[in-house]
């Protein structure tokens, strides 16, 4: 992923691609230099701490489509590094480029900031001709990634994989190891790819609804008055719902470990035997559904941490997250590594067979999945539905934000007033570790809420015309529409999180201030001591954000999807994950309870493709400051119709999920369509770290910050 425009002082931004068809099985390198090839998908033999690595660009042809991409070792991907937990490396990265700066990110690594590898932010990047050496300890195992973060370089091919060997015998061991790269390949410049978003949102975007796609909406939407009433809706919101993903394969050629379908990337077993497969999803602007048709797949690590065993049959991927799976084929015969990208314009494929020269059906593409009201953050509104009635629903009252105050912290789910975006005072003593899931007694010292507002205070919503949908007072002049819950209970907030084991409150904040937390695997932590009181949790909230050219909506419903797989997912016949089965193997290490809640608001208007957080770029937003040591709840409201995988570079997001203690970790959140969650972050690395949107034109167009943490 490259730096934003913002950042990157006219670094030249070349051609766009993705990967490099290479073999399937395996080499090793016993002090990696690199002088040697790869193979796509191979682990090296044995961990190394040092390593010599050469960008320089390549010509390489894929699927027809040839261009000069920068990249290491001449492939694409890059060869796989493989490190162990304990052991300190060096990367020792030479920059061949003639006329361009470069980077490498260790995604998800947890590492002193200077060593991060985001220029303007971490390190200055590496010159044409020069050489930086990264150094740092390794404190976490895993599967996890690298790539560039200049000029756009990741979508041309500057990534690989990282494995990294835990200290302790690996629970999730196999016989066969494989890592299971998926990617995009185009030759279209990314910038003409920008330019032509910006100048029609939905140009990639060639499966329309159309006359004929009428009667299967009528089934789905119970007739034709209201599919046509849906219709009709999207078309005064001047979105489309069918606009699953910004670019698709109408340029893309998707990749399985830098191959193309009709390549077949090939992983060999022997029946009966245990397969890992290492999915990481490194591309920069798909998300793949993947399945393997006659296996069940054993998720057993996501984003590096180990989860309890989940057997599904499907998984979502969204950019930049990993997943670990185990599969067990038993037969003598071939089966389908399939991964459809989300809008179903296309998929990556790969084999596992037990001998060369075996191949197994590709299953056809699934329906296209088509957005909904619930993606708009109107809940379950249906298009006819007035806001009258949606009112009349029990928990469907929407009053506005209440006033600004400082509460003690009670159970997750729970909504609180809203606060500014200031700097504030923490309060520094921890929780105890025990669990409080009720809320304190105010005391007289505690300022006290204002009661909740009634159902007929409304926010402004003026700039969007929904007059199909029956909703009063909604129009592109002036739109005005009750607002989400402030409450003080779980009860009367039905779209909250679930009730989690830390005491806290949740509310809708503004995006100044933020911070990630300490994996379970990572071996440093701050220490939790008694305390008799609950902390005080301060709230950063500045309200909805304005419609203006930068923000195209307001969620005024958002929802919990974490129950949900994901837009075209659901109800399909197949076992599919969702984030509410991730539970961690082991407890975490920071079990305080948060002292503070930052809600930001994702943002965009897609007919000027502009995005942010809050309804800013970045060029108009200052850092986000944390304290050393803070402990802080993330609260994210997607007013967006479109997924957004949020990455916080060197720290943890712990997902509320209602896993209690045993909450997943991880270094990438999806936030879907109109939904609302939450994750705790640990502020324990001190510096400047990146905070960004994964999809690469996103981070790019906007939606990016800077957390200091000091």
């Amino acid at each position: 992923m490259s730096s934003p425009s913002f950042l990157r002082g006219g670094l030249t931004r070349r051609r766009f691609v993705t990967s490099l068809a290479a073999g399937g099985v395996a080499t090793a390198f016993a002090r990696p230099a690199l002088a040697g090839v790869q193979q796509a998908g191979a682990i090296p033999a044995q961990a190394a701490t040092q390593w010599q690595l050469t960008v320089a660009h390549t010509h390489i042809e894929i699927d027809r489509k040839s261009l000069k991409a920068p990249c290491i070792g001449g492939s694409v991907p890059a060869p796989t590094l493989r490190w162990r937990q304990g052991d300190t490396v060096e990367i020792a990265v030479t920059n061949h480029l003639k006329h361009q700066d470069t980077s490498l990110h260790w995604h998800g690594i947890r590492l002193p900031a200077q060593m991060d590898g985001v220029p303007g932010i971490s390190f200055a990047g590496i010159s044409p001709g020069q050489t930086f050496t990264y150094r740092f300890p390794v404190t976490q195992s895993g599967t996890y990634w690298y790539h560039g973060h200049s000029g756009m370089q990741e979508a041309q091919g500057l990534y690989g994989a990282l494995v990294i060997d835990p200290t302790q015998p690996d629970p999730n061991a196999c016989p066969r190891d494989y890592v299971i790269m998926l990617s995009e390949w185009t030759d279209v410049d990314p910038q003409n790819i920008l330019n032509n978003l910006k100048m029609q949102s939905d140009y990639y975007t060639f499966r329309q609804r159309t006359a004929a796609s009428l009667l299967p909406d009528a089934k789905a939407a119970g007739g034709v008055i209201p599919a046509l009433k849906d219709r009709l809706a999207w078309s005064k919101m001047r979105m489309a719902a069918t606009d699953i993903s910004d670019v698709s394969g109408i340029i893309y050629s998707y990749l399985l470990n830098g191959q193309a379908p009709d390549t077949n990337w090939l992983g060999l077993f022997t029946p009966g035997e245990r397969v890992r497969l290492r999915f990481i999803n490194a591309s920069s602007m798909t998300f793949f559904d993947v399945r393997i048709p006659g296996l069940e797949l054993l998720v057993v690590q996501a984003d590096g941490n180990d989860i309890e065993p989940v057997p599904v049959d499907e998984f979502r991927i969204g950019v930049a997250e990993t997943y670990d799976v185990i599969v067990q084929p038993k037969a003598n015969q071939a089966y389908t590594i399939f991964a459809q990208s989300e809008d179903r314009t296309g998929f990556a494929r790969g084999t596992l067979a037990p001998r060369a020269g075996m191949s197994a059906p590709i299953p056809p593409l699934d329906p296209r999945p088509v957005r909904t009201m619930v993606d708009m953050g109107m809940g379950t509104m249906q298009p006819g539905q007035s806001m009258q009635t949606m009112q009349g629903m029990p928990g469907m009252a929407m009053p506005l934000h209440t006033p600004m105050a400082t509460l003690p912290a009670a159970p997750h789910g729970a909504s609180a007033p809203q606060h500014t975006h200031a700097a504030m005072p923490m309060a520094a003593a921890p929780h105890p570790t025990a669990p409080n899931t009720t809320a304190p007694v105010p005391t007289a010292s505690t300022p006290k809420a204002k009661p909740p507002a009634q159902p007929d205070d409304t926010m402004d919503m003026s700039g969007m015309d929904m007059s199909d949908m029956d909703m009063p007072g909604m129009d592109r002049g002036g739109m005005s529409m009750p607002s989400r819950a402030h409450t003080s209970t779980a009860a009367h907030s039905p779209h909250a999180m679930p009730p989690s084991n830390t005491t806290s409150q949740t509310a809708h904040s503004g995006g100044h201030t933020m911070g990630h937390h300490t994996g379970p695997i990572d071996q440093a932590a701050p220490p939790a001591t008694p305390s008799t009181a609950p902390p005080l949790l301060q709230v950063d909230d500045p309200g909805p954000p304005p419609l203006n050219v930068e923000n195209q909506n307001i969620a005024a419903m958002p929802t919990d999807r974490l129950g949900s797989p994901g837009d075209g997912l659901e109800h399909n016949g197949r076992r599919v994950l969702t984030y509410k089965q991730l539970r961690a193997t082991r407890p975490g290490t920071d079990p305080r309870p948060p002292t503070r809640e930052i809600i930001l608001h994702l943002t965009g208007n897609m007919e000027r493709y502009i995005w942010g957080f809050n309804g800013r770029k970045f060029s108009e937003s200052g850092p986000i400051r944390l304290k050393k040591n803070e402990r802080v709840r993330f609260t994210l409201i997607n007013d967006t119709m479109m997924e957004h995988p949020i990455h916080l570079h060197g720290m943890w997001s712990e997902l509320e999920n209602g896993q209690g203690a045993y909450q997943p970790y991880k270094h990438t959140i999806i936030a879907q369509p109109g939904s609302k969650l939450s994750y705790l972050v640990t502020a324990d690395a001190p510096g400047m770290w990146a905070y960004h949107c994964h999809l690469m034109l996103h981070m790019d167009q906007g939606m990016f910050r800077t957390v200091i943490v000091a």
